[in-house]
């Protein structure tokens, strides 16, 4: 039995260092903010299965005819495609988004919200538009949604919920198991599943696309001093019992609006510097 006792203490305290060292070897660096996340997932893994979502999303919505907003989310997000391809160049972190393919669609629907999937597939909803009032205001949506793709918050997220809900660490290992929980944590992952999934991890990634998306904004050209009055006015949208599905798992507004002013500092430099 005292044999056995060692063993097993031994056994465990192998197992303990190999997933120490399975966490430290998976971790991965958020550009601009210096986090470290969790990487448990690669995007050679992820974006297939994010592009065949973002695919069925389309499939499933009807797309506006508003010529008027659909061009200015198309130019918007190519603006800052360019802007944010340009960051990245600059700081030799070109090969993080190998295999990026940048969309950019409206879908008609009421609904006060947008998103961006794992490989910058990004899609606004109508509703959002009388918010956003012009390109600037596109500009603030569009710099935080492509903020989350490049900070890969859909990966961690994803990582994060094939731990927790299936014990394993590679999508092609839980599409082998359970492919439709798969695709719903996938969906979960950027905000649009059945359920609201991992807001303890949520809040942190709303706040770091804020900061990040005000300097892919400014380096595109918009000035993101615009992006307090934007939060201003979606904050303005709530009933007071349920808020938009925009800030359903989002800081709130009164402390968002302060860190954005707290980062436009940081933001401006860049600004300055493309006009």
């Amino acid at each position: 039995f005292l044999t056995l006792e060692i063993d097993l203490t031994m056994i465990k305290k192998i197992l303990s260092l190999f997933v120490l060292g399975l966490i430290l070897y998976s971790c991965a660096t958020v550009p601009i903010t210096g986090r470290k996340q969790l990487k448990l997932v690669s995007n050679s893994e992820i974006l297939p299965l994010s592009f065949d979502q973002y695919q069925q999303v389309l499939k499933e919505n009807k797309l506006s005819n508003n010529t008027k907003w659909v061009n200015m989310v198309k130019e918007v997000g190519y603006n800052i495609q360019m802007a944010t391809e340009e960051y990245m160049r600059q700081n030799g972190l070109q090969d993080k988004i190998a295999g990026y393919a940048w969309e950019f669609n409206l879908i008609e629907s009421d609904v006060v919200n947008a998103w961006c999937m794992p490989g910058g597939k990004v899609a606004f909803y109508t509703g959002i538009m009388p918010i956003c009032e012009d390109e600037t205001g596109v500009a603030v949506v569009m710099g935080h949604e492509v903020a989350h793709a490049i900070a890969n918050h859909g990966r961690e997220r994803m990582s994060q919920g094939l731990a927790a809900n299936l014990g394993l660490s590679t999508v092609s290992a839980a599409m082998g198991q359970n492919p439709t929980m798969t695709q719903e944590l996938l969906l979960q992952s950027v905000g649009i599943g059945t359920q609201l999934g991992m807001l303890s991890f949520s809040r942190t990634h709303e706040s770091e696309a804020d900061r990040i998306g005000l300097i892919f904004m400014a380096m595109a050209g918009y000035n993101p001093q615009a992006a307090p009055d934007f939060w201003k006015r979606m904050a303005a949208q709530s009933d007071g019992q349920r808020p938009p599905e925009f800030l359903s798992t989002h800081p709130h507004p009164d402390t968002r609006i302060n860190d954005l002013r707290a980062s436009l500092p940081e933001a401006m430099k860049y600004y300055r510097r493309s006009n």
